[in-house]
């Protein structure tokens, strides 16, 4: 059985079985091609040839070429997952990635946007054009549910409950949860399906149920999504690198410090365990003695 076949393979389990994103299925073949490459210039035919010793010359490969840690764990994570799948199979008769360990650095804490900073982005986006509307209701909407980007681009108009005021998200394998999305995202959506929207459908070559569309009435992909936030940030922001991510490092950290539940933030955020959600925690520590230091007479 050739290489690409194993991946293939995979692939489909990981769509099929695992109900993972398309986001999560192009990183993992991205991480097994640059694998691939290393077996074809070691001389390594197939994936049942890979031992021990080359696993440890790969990974000494990944930290000479400098790669984050955080990028390197998971390379590493999607080829175990790779073998562990071909183990099942009984492909291999072991995983040589098991016991491979990348020695964790200090945890970098999510960046973020205060409030004030949140409010001057909205603030800059008062225009009433189809394309304004629409990157409104985007910001409103990222930041009201905390949802990530390629969910939000995942949404058709049918998912949005103006009469409850929820929102219907599909996260990660395909788990479904509703949030609520509050009054100010509620009404820059309103004003973007009742006007922009209703232009921006009159371009497309044929009916499109997306919620957010592009300039031709096409559905907005992830990507371009993201490239409109990081714009936007960019006009706000004159200090920080901020990506749209931070959106939601946002929303969980201002839950967090205005006080919200953590186990309702885990909900909010669609997290499977607790322990992720605990790292905005830190944040909020971090802001009690920011504000502490400069408040205190005596700090």
């Amino acid at each position: 059985m050739g290489k690409q076949s194993w991946l293939d393979l995979f692939l489909t389990y990981l769509r099929l079985e695992k109900n993972s994103s398309i986001h999560t299925t192009t990183n993992y073949a991205r991480d097994i091609a640059s694998f691939e490459l290393f077996m074809k210039n070691n001389g390594i035919v197939c994936f049942s040839d890979v031992t021990t010793q080359h696993v440890r010359e790969y990974l000494s490969l990944l930290f000479e070429k400098q790669y984050a840690r955080k990028t390197v764990s998971r390379k590493i994570s999607a080829l175990r997952s790779f073998y562990m799948f071909h183990m099942r199979e009984q492909r291999v008769v072991e995983n040589v990635f098991a016991t491979v360990v990348v020695p964790k650095s200090g945890e970098r804490l999510p960046t973020f946007l205060y409030e004030e900073e949140m409010k001057e982005l909205f603030d800059s986006l008062m225009g009433s054009r189809p394309l304004d509307q629409r990157d409104r209701a985007i910001l409103e909407l990222l930041y009201a549910t905390g949802m990530r980007v390629a969910e939000c681009s995942q949404l058709d108009i049918k998912d949005l409950d103006f009469s409850i005021g929820t929102v219907l998200i599909v996260g990660k394998g395909r788990k479904e949860r509703y949030s609520p999305i509050g009054a100010f995202a509620s009404d820059a959506l309103q004003k973007y399906c009742e006007e922009g929207r209703n232009l921006l459908m009159g371009k497309a070559k044929q009916p499109n149920s997306s919620l957010f569309l592009n300039y031709r009435g096409g559905t907005l992909s992830d990507r371009s999504i993201r490239t409109i936030v990081q714009k936007r940030m960019e006009k706000v922001s004159y200090n920080k690198r901020l990506r749209p991510h931070d959106i939601r490092h946002s929303f969980a950290t201002h839950m967090l410090n205005n006080g919200a539940d953590l186990r309702v933030v885990q909900e909010l955020l669609g997290h499977e365990h607790l322990s992720t959600t605990q790292i905005y925690t830190h944040v909020t520590k971090d802001r009690l003695r920011d504000v502490y230091k400069h408040s205190h007479p005596r700090a």
